[in-house]
C-alpha cells in the first residue's frame, strides 16, 4: 500500500499487447476498420487514458506512467467532463460530495488536488460516476486493456451473430449445406495440399460431381 493506494501487479503491462492482438484478429475476421475498433478518443473515455497515451500504448510505444496522485486527478477530470448530467452539464463539488458521502470541503480539495485521496475516497467517486473499480487508479496499460477486453467481447457476439445467420441461410439453401455437411471447404484446403495436380484434378472432379448433384434453387 502507498498513500493508501494499492499498487497495480507488474502483469498489466504484458496484458495489453495479448489484447491488442485478439481485437485485431476479431476486426480483421468480421472486416470492421481499425480505426473504429480502436477508436482513441472512446477508449480515452471508457479507460480514463489521456489520448495521447492511447495512442502510443497501442502503438507499443512506452509513455510514461503519471504518479499515482496526478492518475488520480487525470482520471476525475476525464469523469467529470464525461460523465455529465441529465441536462448536459457538469456535476458540481456539492453533487459529488452529496453522492459520494462526503463533505464538500473533502470533495473540494479531492477535486483541486490539495488532499491524497484513499482507496475509500476512490471507490465511493466510483460508485458516483457508475464506473468500474480500479477506474481512478489503475495502470494505464491496465486500464487500456480492460475497456479493449469490453471491445473483444462485443466483437466475439457479433462473430457469434453473423455465425448463426450465415447457419440459417445455409439451411434453406442446399448448395450450402452441401458445403457445410460434406466440408467441402476443409477438403479443398486439403487437397491444396496434395502433391502433384494429378491428385488435385481428381479432387477437383469429385467436387464438381458433388456440386452439380444439387442445384441451387432458382431466385
Amino acid at each position: 500500500m502507498t498513500d493508501g493506494f494499492e499498487v497495480p501487479g507488474a502483469t498489466a503491462t504484458g496484458l495489453l499487447p495479448a489484447v491488442v492482438a485478439r481485437v485485431t484478429g476479431l476486426a480483421d475476421r468480421l472486416g470492421a476498420p481499425h480505426d473504429e475498433v480502436f477508436d482513441v478518443r472512446r477508449l480515452s473515455a471508457a479507460s480514463g487514458v489521456p489520448e495521447v497515451v492511447v495512442r502510443s500504448l497501442l502503438n507499443g510505444r512506452p509513455a510514461g506512467e503519471p504518479d499515482l496522485q496526478a492518475r488520480f486527478l487525470q482520471r476525475l477530470d476525464l469523469l467529470r467532463r464525461t460523465r455529465l448530467k441529465p441536462g448536459g452539464r457538469r456535476y458540481t463539488q456539492q453533487e459529488i460530495a452529496d453522492g459520494a458521502g462526503m463533505s464538500r470541503q473533502q470533495a473540494g480539495a479531492l477535486i483541486n488536488g490539495d488532499r491524497r485521496p484513499t482507496m475509500e475516497h476512490c471507490d465511493a467517486i466510483q460508485r458516483f460516476f457508475r464506473v468500474h473499480a480500479g477506474f481512478l487508479t489503475a495502470e494505464d496499460p491496465e486500464a487500456l486493456a480492460g475497456a479493449l477486453q469490453h471491445t473483444e467481447q462485443e466483437l466475439l457476439q457479433r462473430l457469434a451473430d453473423r455465425e448463426r445467420e450465415a447457419a440459417l441461410a445455409a439451411a434453406h439453401d442446399p448448395l450450402e449445406r452441401l458445403l457445410q455437411d460434406h466440408g467441402v471447404r476443409g477438403i479443398a484446403w486439403r487437397a491444396a495440399q496434395l502433391p502433384t495436380d494429378q491428385h488435385r484434378d481428381k479432387v477437383a472432379e469429385w467436387l464438381d460431381m458433388l456440386l452439380e448433384s444439387v442445384k441451387r434453387p432458382e431466385s
